[in-house]
């Protein structure tokens, strides 16, 4: 299936009650603050940490492929009384009518863009929405394989409704030739209405250091560090790394 339509349907519906990790809105609140607004989040999804950068009263609007999880997004800002501002496009393919100081990822999810090839499409469409003075952050990290013994453990959680949600990783391949990991992820609903399930690959494409910056220079980024989450120095074989870039020319 499309990268972008994975978040649809059920996936949309369980990621919130499933998820172990929500991002700290303090660290991007941090850098738009120093940077200067307005600001963009990429794969704002249903909204963190969009919302409660919106409700500082920080200047940021958001962008997400999935029109479902952008839709429990505007829901959530509806019940929190925030205007919020969400477009739907791709990372890849932005066209916005909007100039930013600040564009961030708020988590690794740049690493869901298939190949090398989207990746410099969303590196120029970030650098032709970027202010001259901007700058960008990007997370990044380098997949593990699961452990076997993970392959078909199921993790539940309950849904609005009261429904039984579930989750497992019923297969996984590996290639790092091409530097990738799809995992077969299996989600499924039951409810006293009846049941549902959806199986569907989750492809990562990760990146070497020196890649990524080349990729990004390509773009007229240029790396103005690489460091841990919270602002270290790391290795160059570092399995997770936030790549602050700055505008490097002047393309557009």
């Amino acid at each position: 299936m499309d990268p972008a339509d994975f978040y649809t349907g059920i996936v949309a519906e369980a990621y919130a009650p499933l998820k172990s990790f929500s991002p700290d809105p303090g660290r991007y609140a941090a850098f738009i603050r120093e940077t200067g607004g307005p600001a963009l989040e990429l794969g704002c999804g249903d909204g963190d940490p969009l919302l409660a950068l919106r409700r500082s009263g920080l200047d940021v609007e958001g962008v997400d492929s999935s029109a479902d999880m952008l839709e429990r997004c505007r829901r959530r800002a509806d019940e929190a009384d925030l205007a919020v501002t969400v477009h739907h496009q791709r990372m890849e393919a932005l066209d916005l009518a909007r100039r930013f100081r600040a564009v961030f990822l708020a988590g690794p999810t740049f690493n869901l863009l298939p190949d090398d090839d989207v990746a410099d499409a969303a590196l120029r469409g970030i650098r032709r929405h970027l202010a001259d003075d901007g700058s960008v952050l990007i997370p990044l990290h380098v997949p593990s394989p699961t452990p076997a013994d993970q392959l078909g453990q199921v993790r539940t959680a309950v849904a609005d409704d009261g429904a039984e949600l579930r989750f497992s990783i019923v297969s996984e391949e590996r290639d790092e030739t091409r530097r990738t990991q799809t995992a077969v992820l299996r989600y499924e609903r039951h409810s006293d209405e009846g049941s549902t399930a959806a199986e569907r690959p989750w492809l990562l494409h990760w990146y070497t250091r020196a890649g990524f910056e080349e990729l990004a220079a390509a773009a007229g980024l240029g790396t103005v560090s690489v460091t841990d989450e919270d602002g270290n120095a790391i290795e160059d074989d570092a399995p997770y790394m936030v790549f602050r870039l700055r505008a490097d020319d002047h393309r557009r």
